[in-house]
Order: structure tokens, then C-alpha cells, then sequence
């Protein structure tokens, strides 16, 4: 990043800057990601796959001009994979090369020249601390997917912005990071970590905010197709239609379906045309088969006017 930006003054300002870059965030979770920012506390965003929490987390990056640090967790991941690891192959060399001095070196002298910094290598949380003002923007992402003691080693950074390496010692934050934690809930995550941080639960957007990101990132699809797109995806999550799949479509899918739609030159959706294409919306197979004819063109059909 060449140029950063200050926080915006303002939830309005912020929300207009997320837009600015695509991200139509609503007020609360604007609220959430602003006190965030003012407050220099990591911010957890829990919801199901798809909603746009590592968006926000990207967004927020760009909208600042920070660089995005990201950590994605995942099940069996180990703290030197989070934090740093040493080049052993350097090492040696070093000691190596201070034997064929002849011994001369000091034997605690090399001991302290193996753990200098440039044998540090530096993974993503340590690239947060060490980020020259104004820092940059962490994103811990999927943090549900690690195991448990990996929360309980998170909780020094998430409290207090600093980590302890036994050989260097204690290193705090240049520059505070803004940490954004992005949870699926395929399990709880543990008490210490959510008093660590602000909690917003993100949920699958209204109609309109989806027609607005639909418009944003398919500048192509006609005004017609965009709608068609919303209101699909809307009915298709809501009752009862959601209790036909296992998994709804998230954001990422919306968008993903109306470029597809704007490659086979769709104007308007059919059912046909929704069933061809179910596999850009669905991941299970389960779920492509679910989507009949017969309930594309229910989730197709004209809304009821208002009486």
C-alpha cells in the first residue's frame, strides 16, 4: 500500500467508504466495524459461509490503504504457523560457518548471533505487530476451525496486541492492527476469546442491500436481471423454500450466478435456465437436484401485490 487513509469520522463516512469499494454493509454492522476502529478492539464476525465476513475484513483494508495480513485457520494448525519459526537451515549455516574459524568465536556469542531477527521468519500475527504505522489490517479468518488451544494462544495478541517468544522476549504492536475474526460456528468458540472482542452476527442481507451488491460487482446484468437475481436468492432463503436445501447460497454465489447468467447472454431467468445453472448457486449435489422445475418457476413467480 502507497498512501493509507485516516478512519472515517463518522458510521455514515464509513459506510460510504465500504460502498465506495462495493461493500454494502448495514447499520449495525457499519456500528460494529466503526466502534472497531475507535475503539482498537478486534472485531468477531460470526454467520454462515457466504454473508460477506471476509469481505469486510478485505473492504476495510483497501478503504484505509493498509495492508491485509491474513490468517486462515484451519484444524491441526500450529502456533509457529500463526506467529514465526526460525530458519534452521540459516542457522546452521551460521554455526558452521563460525566453526571454520577455528574455534575462536565465543560459544555464547554464536548461541546469540543464531537467534537474530534475520533468522526470524515472520508468520502473519507477527507481521500485524511489526507493521509500520499505521499498522495493518489482520484478518483471522475461519478461527473455528482451529483447535481450542489455538484460541487460548490467540488471547495475549487479541488482549493486548503483543505475543512472547521465549528467545526474543515480549513484542508489542507498533502500531495497533485492526484484527477482524471471522467464525462459520461449526463450533462455539471459547468465552475468552469473544469478551476479547466486539461481536457482530452477520446474517444474510436484506433484498435490497443484495440488488445493490449485485449491481456493484455485475455492472453488466441489466436492471431486470439484477432484480430477478435479489429475489431469487431472497425466496429461495426464505420459508418455505429454504427447507428444501441444506445449504443456502451466499453472497459470493449471488454474484457468481448473475456473471454467469451475463456469459450465456441471459436477459430474463427461467426455470430452465435457473435449473442448468443451479450449480453456480449450490455446492452439494443434494441441492442442485433439489432445485425442480417445478420450484424455480414458484421462486420465479411474480410477487402477490399488496392488497
Amino acid at each position: 500500500m502507497s498512501e493509507s487513509f485516516p478512519v472515517p469520522g463518522s458510521i455514515d463516512a464509513l459506510v460510504q467508504a465500504l460502498q465506495r469499494e462495493g461493500y454494502y454493509a448495514d447499520r449495525r454492522l457499519a456500528t460494529a466495524a466503526f466502534l472497531a476502529l475507535r475503539l482498537q478492539r478486534p472485531l468477531l464476525l460470526e454467520g454462515e459461509p457466504g454473508v460477506g465476513k471476509t469481505a469486510l475484513a478485505q473492504t476495510l483494508a483497501r478503504v484505509l490503504g493498509r495492508e491485509l495480513i491474513r490468517l486462515q485457520c484451519y484444524d491441526g494448525m500450529e502456533q509457529r504457523e500463526a506467529l514465526y519459526e526460525w530458519n534452521y537451515a540459516a542457522q546452521l549455516l551460521h554455526m558452521r560457518a563460525a566453526e571454520g574459524l577455528g574455534g575462536t568465536q565465543n560459544v555464547e556469542r554464536v548461541e546469540r548471533e543464531v537467534y537474530d531477527s534475520r533468522y526470524l521468519i515472520r508468520r502473519p500475527l507477527l507481521q500485524a505487530l511489526q507493521a509500520p504505522t499505521p499498522g495493518a489490517v489482520l484478518l483471522i479468518d475461519e478461527v473455528d476451525r482451529a483447535d481450542e488451544p489455538f484460541e487460548a494462544f490467540l488471547l495475549e495478541y487479541l488482549g493486548e496486541y503483543q505475543v512472547s517468544i521465549p528467545e526474543v522476549g515480549t513484542v508489542r504492536a507498533e502500531a495497533t492492527p485492526i484484527t477482524i475474526l471471522t467464525s462459520n460456528r461449526t463450533r462455539d468458540l471459547h468465552d475468552a476469546v469473544k469478551r476479547r472482542c466486539l461481536y457482530h452476527w452477520l446474517d444474510y442481507p436484506e433484498r435490497e442491500r443484495e440488488l445493490a451488491i449485485v449491481r456493484a460487482q455485475v455492472p453488466q446484468a441489466g436492471e431486470a436481471l439484477s432484480a430477478q437475481v435479489a429475489q431469487f436468492v431472497a425466496r429461495l432463503r426464505s420459508q418455505p423454500f429454504a427447507n428444501a436445501f441444506q445449504r443456502a447460497p451466499g453472497i459470493a454465489e449471488s454474484v457468481e450466478w448473475a456473471k454467469a447468467l451475463v456469459a450465456l447472454d441471459t436477459l430474463v431467468v427461467d426455470p430452465e435456465m435457473a435449473v442448468d445453472t443451479a450449480g453456480i448457486l449450490f455446492k452439494q449435489r443434494e441441492d442442485v437436484a433439489a432445485l425442480t422445475h417445478e420450484l424455480a418457476a414458484q421462486l420465479l413467480a411474480p410477487e402477490p401485490e399488496a392488497a
